[in-house]
């Protein structure tokens, strides 16, 4: 008749006497518990490994660290894992290998991976905006967190301070960010199967429509009248007409260089790096941009950038200097700079021009990558005339007549 060994009980173990040489306390089904001269006890799975057939001894945990009932638990896990084949030591090796892989993977970690490549694809200064939302409101709490543990819960307690606020719009964007950082972690690193942030956004009420600042196309003959009568640098009045005339986003408008500018075929090419959408544009020159060109060349034509930096010339105006210029000059809360291509597109929309060639002039996206190809080849020549038009607008507003070679007198001030 086969021995059959007497499980342990806690008081047995707590009793246990130390000797001068170590020795082992059988619970039965290959688990023991060592009891050292130390005094230290310790858990160990007596097995035969798999293929070899050695005996061996896997250290489970320390007593009472480890307690019976945990360690009966551990040692009936790896015994099914032997009983599948697997040696224990080295099942057990690999988890830990992907559990140290795992808490590797922080939030900020695989963000900062994302942010690598997403920078790639933007404007240095969106690239700037989405780091610095990341740093300031979800870095400092969430940043040290495993991301196959970040949920929804946790967004909304780190975001609990920015809601309260009423910054909405932020909140919004915050969670679209996450939400691709999640999914980078799930479609390119593969480190977790699901995004959970998927619908992270429904914890939160949802932002009102809102547009930035402009002004009614009746209101332009005002402003211009504001810009000519401003005490503001040459550079800083320059920008403000060079933004006005082509339409183009400020921070596009602000790093103009001078390579970019084609004279022979009156075309300025902005490189698809530099624009919002990814994508090269091309903006015809009217004789009024060309004579913007022509008033800064003696202050900016030996250097890379159209538009300097008053502190580095050597670096390009920063892209807010036209909104702190319309600040100082009232148009606070009334006008921002980007709102040019909100005038521009409502006076041209108004006047029945080809709906397409203002997308086409603003920039905006052709979901239809192959019409788009052809668009911005086709629809360069025909707005030639819309972009005219809307410089010799801007002169009419500005005094009263337009000029018969769509040319007016830049009047620079320096200050």
């Amino acid at each position: 008749m086969s021995r059959t060994t007497k499980q342990l009980q806690d008081s047995q173990i707590q009793r246990a006497k130390i000797k001068a040489s170590e020795y082992n306390l059988a619970d039965g089904n290959s688990l023991q518990l060592r009891v050292k001269p130390s005094g230290k006890k310790v858990w160990l799975l007596n097995y035969t490994k798999p293929v070899i057939k050695k005996r061996t001894n896997m250290k489970l945990g320390d007593y009472p660290q480890l307690s019976l009932a945990a360690a009966r638990l551990s040692r009936d896990n790896f015994l099914k894992q032997l009983a599948l084949g697997n040696d224990p030591q080295e099942y057990q090796r690999q988890k830990d290998a992907e559990q140290s892989e795992a808490y590797a993977n922080t939030l900020q970690a695989v963000a900062e991976r994302w942010f690598e490549e997403k920078s790639q694809e933007i404007t240095k200064g969106y690239a700037e905006d989405l780091y610095n939302s990341l740093v300031n409101h979800v870095f400092p709490k969430l940043g040290d967190v495993p991301i196959h543990k970040i949920r929804i819960k946790h967004v909304k307690e780190v975001l609990k301070p920015v809601r309260e606020q009423g910054k909405l719009e932020l909140i919004k964007r915050i969670c679209q960010r996450l939400n691709m950082i999640m999914d980078y972690a799930v479609v390119i690193e593969e480190l977790i199967d699901i995004n959970p942030l998927i619908h992270v956004h429904k914890a939160f009420k949802a932002p009102g429509k809102t547009h930035l600042p402009t002004i009614k196309p009746d209101q332009l003959p005002s402003l211009m009248k504001a810009i000519q009568e401003a005490s503001v640098r040459a550079v800083t009045r320059l920008l403000m007409e060079w933004q006005l005339h082509t339409m183009v986003r400020p921070s596009e408008a602000a790093g103009a260089r001078w390579k970019e500018i084609d004279f022979n075929e009156k075309v300025w090419n902005v490189p698809a790096n530099r624009m919002k959408k990814r994508r090269d544009h091309s903006v015809p020159l009217t004789a009024q941009t060309l004579a913007i060109l022509e008033v800064i060349k003696p202050i900016s034509g030996q250097r890379k950038y159209i538009f300097p930096s008053d502190i580095d010339p050597q670096k390009h105006a920063n892209s807010a200097t036209v909104n702190m210029a319309l600040r100082r000059m009232g148009y606070k809360g009334k006008l921002v700079s980007h709102g040019f291509r909100s005038l521009a597109s409502t006076t041209l929309n108004e006047k029945a021009f080809d709906p397409d060639l203002i997308e086409s002039a603003l920039a905006h996206e052709e979901k239809n990558t192959t019409r788009a190809a052809y668009n911005r080849t086709v629809y360069l020549e025909r707005r030639r005339p819309l972009m005219q038009w809307w410089s010799d607008h801007i002169d009419e507003a500005t005094t009263g007549s337009v000029p018969s070679k769509g040319k007016k007198h830049l009047k620079v001030v320096n200050g």
